[in-house]
Order: C-alpha cells, then sequence, then structure tokens
C-alpha cells in the first residue's frame, strides 16, 4: 500500500513538470533565426539592427574611464545621477519636455526592458494595446508575454498612411494603450504632426496611455522631422516615452535604454525593472553620459546624413536587383518587394536570397498578422561602408 502511494504522488507530481501556457506558442524570432542562419555560412546580416557602424569616442572613453575607476558595482534602481541628468537635459534641449531626474527619468536595460517594466507597472493582463502594422515584433511578444492582448492597426499599403477612422474602430472597452513606433521599424515610417495629433487626440478622448518607441528619433531623412508625441497639447501626463542609445550610439550590445514619464506612472516602472535587471550596466552609463554631455548638434545631424547616404546605396541595389523597396523616411530598415524570388512564403525567400547571394534579410511576414507580408524582406543599412557596399554588389547579381 505504501509503495502504491508514492507511485500515485510521483505521478501527481510530473503532472506539474510542464511548460507555462505562454511557452508553447513561442518561437525564435525571425530576426534572430536569420541571423544565424547567416553566421553559419560567413555572410553579410542586413537581417538584424544591429548597428555596427563606430561608436563615438567619448562615448567608449567614458565607458573604460568608469570601469577603470572601479563604477562597476549597482546603481540606482533608475540609474546613475549623472545619465539621469543628462537624459534630462537632452528632453529638455530637442524637445522642450521638463522631466525631473530624481522621478521622472529611469536608465533602463535598453528599450525592450523599458517597455517590459512600463507594461508591467501600467496593464493588466486581459487589457488590450494598439499596436500599428507593420510592427515590430517585440512589441508583440513583450504584450503576450504579460498577457496584454496586442490588437493592429494596418497601416495604408505603400505609404503606411494613418487610417484614423481604422484606429478608432479598433478601440473596446479594454483598451487601455495605443504604442506607437515613430520613425518605426519596419517600414521607417516618420508619423506626420497632423498624424501624431490624431493618435494623441483619441489618446486623450478615450483616456488611454501612449507608449511611445522613439528609439530612432534622430535617424529622419529628407528633411523630415521627428516629432515627440509627448509635446502635444495634453499628452504629457499620459505618455510613455522609451528610446535609448543603442542605435544613437552604435552600442546595441550595452543595453542602455530609458523611460521618461511623470512620477506618478514612473516610480512603479522603476520597481519592475529593478525586479528584472537590479539595474543597466553600470560602466556603461557613464558611457552614456558622456556621449550626451560632450556631443553636440553636428553629431546628431550627421546621424541621419550619413544613414541617408546608406539608405540611397542599399534602395538602388534593391531596385537593380528587381527588389523593389519602399523608401523609408526614417529608421534604418527597408522593406522591399520579393515576389521575385523562390519560395511560398516570406521566410522561404529570404532563404534563397542568402543561398544565392550570402546576404540575410528578415521575412516581412515576422512583422505582420498571419497571411501577410509574405512577398515583403526587411534589409537593414546599418553597416559599416566596405560591408554595406559589398552587400549591395552581391545583391545586383540577382
Amino acid at each position: 500500500m505504501k509503495k502504491a502511494a508514492t507511485s500515485g504522488n510521483a505521478a501527481a507530481v510530473e503532472s506539474r513538470l510542464r511548460l507555462s501556457e505562454l511557452a508553447p506558442g513561442t518561437v525564435q524570432s525571425e530576426i534572430r533565426a536569420m541571423s544565424l542562419a547567416c553566421g553559419a555560412i560567413g555572410g553579410i546580416n542586413l537581417a538584424q539592427g544591429i548597428c555596427d557602424t563606430p561608436t563615438p569616442g567619448p562615448v567608449e572613453l567614458g565607458a573604460i574611464e568608469a570601469i577603470h575607476a572601479g563604477e562597476n558595482i549597482y546603481t540606482r534602481l533608475d540609474g546613475i545621477a549623472r545619465l539621469r541628468n543628462a537624459i534630462a537635459a537632452k528632453q529638455r534641449r530637442d524637445y522642450g519636455l521638463d522631466y525631473d531626474p530624481e522621478g521622472e527619468v529611469l536608465v533602463s536595460a535598453g528599450a525592450t526592458g523599458g517597455l517590459h517594466a512600463a507594461v508591467m507597472a501600467l496593464l493588466n493582463p486581459g487589457d488590450e494595446a494598439i499596436l500599428f502594422e507593420p510592427f515590430y515584433g517585440y512589441h508583440v511578444a513583450t504584450l503576450k508575454s504579460l498577457r496584454v492582448k496586442p490588437v493592429f492597426v494596418p497601416l495604408g499599403e505603400g505609404d503606411f498612411a494613418l487610417d484614423v477612422e481604422a484606429l478608432r474602430a479598433a478601440i473596446t472597452p479594454k483598451t487601455r494603450a495605443i504604442l506607437l513606433n515613430t520613425p518605426a521599424n519596419p517600414s521607417g515610417k516618420v508619423f506626420s504632426l497632423a498624424e501624431t495629433r490624431a493618435v494623441a487626440e483619441i489618446c486623450q478622448e478615450f483616456d488611454l496611455f501612449l507608449f511611445t518607441d522613439e528609439i530612432y528619433e534622430y535617424f529622419v531623412y529628407d528633411g523630415q522631422r521627428h516629432i515627440a508625441p509627448a509635446t502635444l497639447p495634453g499628452m504629457r501626463e499620459r505618455t510613455i516615452v522609451i528610446s535609448g542609445f543603442s542605435k544613437t550610439f552604435s552600442v546595441t550590445g550595452w543595453r542602455l535604454g530609458f523611460v521618461t514619464a511623470p512620477a506618478k506612472w514612473l516610480g512603479a516602472m522603476s520597481y519592475f525593472h529593478d525586479l528584472t535587471y537590479v539595474c543597466a550596466p553600470s560602466a556603461l552609463q557613464h558611457g552614456a553620459a558622456a556621449g550626451l554631455e560632450q556631443l553636440g548638434p553636428e553629431f546628431y545631424s550627421g546621424i541621419a546624413a550619413e544613414h541617408q547616404s546608406k539608405r540611397e546605396r542599399i534602395v538602388a541595389a534593391l531596385r537593380d536587383a528587381g527588389l523593389t523597396p519602399s523608401v523609408p523616411a526614417g529608421a534604418y530598415y527597408v522593406l522591399a518587394d520579393a515576389s521575385s524570388l523562390p519560395g511560398a512564403t516570406a521566410a522561404e525567400k529570404a532563404r534563397a536570397l542568402l543561398k544565392a547571394t550570402g546576404v540575410a534579410a528578415v521575412a516581412g511576414s515576422a512583422f505582420f498578422q498571419k497571411g501577410r507580408g509574405e512577398n515583403l524582406l526587411r534589409f537593414c543599412f546599418a553597416k559599416k561602408d566596405a560591408e554595406l557596399d559589398e552587400a549591395c554588389k552581391r545583391l545586383r547579381r540577382l
């Protein structure tokens, strides 16, 4: 009898050893998968937004000096005072937004960490958040991982124009937030002032949070300018501004982002960020602070000019290859028509391109709801000039 009871208990325990409800539906992102496939053949990776252009000298030196000075221990949960002050000064300089560095600025483990903390602090399981399609997959995955339902509003085909009525129709009693990525990954769309105002008006009408991913704020082309939604009337108190240094300073591996938001929201975000990450990398925060303190306006305008040149080269190569591109107004990605490539799906087309040219792109389907984006590929052009030029040369072989 005793043995049978033990056996029964073992069976009961084993039945509890299972994946979470979320885990069975999760797969490696197509971006990561293509990076691995590219690495396996020694190809040129235009799939992942690695941004391997040179890191500015003050940023590198600031981090190195901090390491040598012993700045290698935990920081305050919201980051070092030097960097919080520099972020507050940047927001004031660029957008006229005043944030108190003592309670309205969080240094996060990347913009991704900032979004994760914001969703944990402000949304509940079962809530809905609206995203614009094409979307960035990590935004969707973050919401789903915290049991928040993503609701998609497609942008116009070709021009990615905002359909205000479609946005309004997507709102339900469960809607708590809109997530706005501008300049956008993967489309390169820069939301216009009129479009941003429309989003802001709907947020106020329905009393919604606005989460903004502004990580590409300095990557704007052809005279366009980035509109910071928090600057619009009535929006500062409901806007959670998320950005970072990965792209601006070419330090994607440092995992340094930031959040600026009213104090009544930021305290809870800092708590959850501490719970998950403890703090952003200590010495590297000093590097980012040095960059903000020492790099002048010419550095930021130079980013746009440099990447506009890179954009022109990749766009020309894609046209020559028969992969008609949608010319981006911002960020550093191009969506291109891949219908001429072999394969029934975008993932198959991406792998066919990699095999034929040694150039990796991402399946467009990674940025759309199921069944859409199957004739699109996304290319990243934030690469060193020599590598980008070689990729363009290889693409032209098509």
